[in-house]
């Protein structure tokens, strides 16, 4: 009961809280499928609640000529070292000036965010930028697997040029399928979840001094503290 539990609760956050019963009924993994009615009731009684979407931006745009490449993750989402697969994603954050776009790549070995960047614009320089982030922290080399979603960016032949420049390996989800890149889509949520909940912003300065702050001081600070704290036990 309590896995079960578990699993419509990482559905719920995945979906940064947007998913009700139906969503998560029908995104439910094919060993642990239940009706709408067991869910619902789990649901009430964990006082899960579904959040009205007032404002949506799309972030993928999947229509377009450009070539995609093949999923070469296919939803394995592990690891033997660092710097092996990465995930790249863009997310946004409304503000009183407009959209706050924030890209980000992630190594899926520890899950951490390598390398970030924001901008009013959702650009090719945005992800292009991030990605110089993400090789200038970690010096990764030839043969490294980055993943993202089918969007015009990624597919952009600035970007592949850049990948090929280093020697990198495109990797894109499937059409439709947020799944592919989950690993991206849970930070997305924790991020929305944990620190930007609520919260208006009056400017985009505003909203990039608290996801900075998040990024580089909330989570690096939790995780010093989790390391120091295991190694003293």
């Amino acid at each position: 009961m309590a896995n079960f539990f578990g699993t419509i609760k990482e559905i719920h956050v995945k979906s940064s809280r947007i998913y009700g019963s139906p969503q998560i009924t029908n995104n439910l993994p094919h060993e642990k499928k239940a009706s709408r009615g067991r869910v619902a009731r789990i649901i009430g009684q964990n006082g899960i609640r579904s959040k009205v979407v007032k404002k949506y931006k799309a972030t993928t745009n999947s229509k377009h000529d450009l070539p995609v490449a093949e999923n070469l993750i296919r939803q394995d989402f592990t690891t033997s070292k660092p710097n092996e697969k990465w995930f790249s994603d863009i997310t946004y954050i409304p503000t009183a000036e407009g959209w706050l776009y924030l890209a980000g790549v992630m190594d899926l070995h520890g899950r951490k965010l390598v390398g970030w960047a924001m901008d009013s614009r959702m650009k090719t320089e945005l992800i292009a930028n991030t990605l110089k982030q993400a090789i200038g922290r970690t010096g990764a080399s030839t043969g490294l697997i980055v993943h993202s979603d089918r969007g015009v960016q990624y597919a952009s032949k600035e970007y592949q040029k850049l990948l090929k420049k280093y020697g990198f390996v495109c990797s894109m989800s499937r059409k439709g399928n947020c799944y592919d890149n989950s690993p991206m889509g849970s930070f997305w949520g924790k991020l929305k979840m944990e620190w930007l909940d609520e919260r208006t912003f009056k400017s985009r300065s505003e909203a990039k001094k608290a996801i900075y702050e998040y990024i580089e001081f909330f989570i690096t600070v939790g995780e010093r503290t989790h390391s120091m704290v295991t190694w003293r036990l």
